[in-house]
């Protein structure tokens, strides 16, 4: 179950918990050891919770809904790519971003997807509180299972801020996750054509 079927609505615009939250960030402020009627952070409890629910708006978006149209591909029959979807996102751990890029390709059953429909979907999945590993696989089974293609692949690579700022404070360290499903995940030769073109747009 993928972390956006488990929002509750009614809990997340409830004009009492979003009150709640800002009194907590306020909390936060004080446990710092700020003043909190200072000027310059007087407004931040509101700010922060207006930033985290854009950040989070992706739980509201259906993937059903991004994908639900497609097209006639004409006969097509070979990989489809998108790479370079830029991205950040929240670490459900420590609430810190971890921001990069990902490729996502589909082997087409007949119908092909409009373009910027994957750039949309990888942003639905990074817009919640989310794990990369979790993440990578969430795009993958919402293409297989609303275009249902002869397979898929998505590779992300992100670097996290929760690693960066904090712990072993490691800035330059990234992390790589890919998942592969249907003929991708059987094929050898899909999945290296696949992660050939991600990283020769490196070079």
């Amino acid at each position: 179950m993928c972390n956006g079927c488990k929002i509750n609505k009614e809990q997340r615009d409830n004009p009492h918990n979003i009150a709640a939250a800002m009194k907590g960030i306020e909390a936060l402020l004080v446990c710092l050891g700020d003043d909190v009627s200072r000027e310059g952070i007087a407004d931040t409890p509101k700010r922060v919770v207006k930033a985290w629910r854009e950040m989070t708006e992706g739980y509201e978006q259906k993937p059903s809904e991004i994908l639900g149209t497609t097209f006639e591909g004409e006969g097509y029959q070979d990989l489809v790519i998108v790479r370079g979807i830029q991205f950040t996102s929240l670490c459900e751990h420590h609430l810190l971003p971890f921001i990069g890029t990902a490729a996502v390709a589909y082997l087409p059953r007949g119908r092909v997807v409009g373009l910027s429909k994957i750039p949309r979907l990888v942003q639905s999945y990074a817009r919640r509180l989310q794990l990369q590993e979790a993440m990578t696989h969430e795009i993958a089974l919402a293409m297989q299972e609303h275009l249902d293609p002869v397979g898929v692949g998505v590779h992300i690579e992100a670097q996290h801020q929760c690693m960066a700022c904090r712990g072993v404070r490691q800035a330059g360290a990234d992390m790589v996750t890919t998942t592969v499903l249907g003929a991708m995940r059987d094929n050898s030769s899909l999945k290296d054509e696949f992660i050939q073109a991600v990283y020769g747009r490196k070079e």
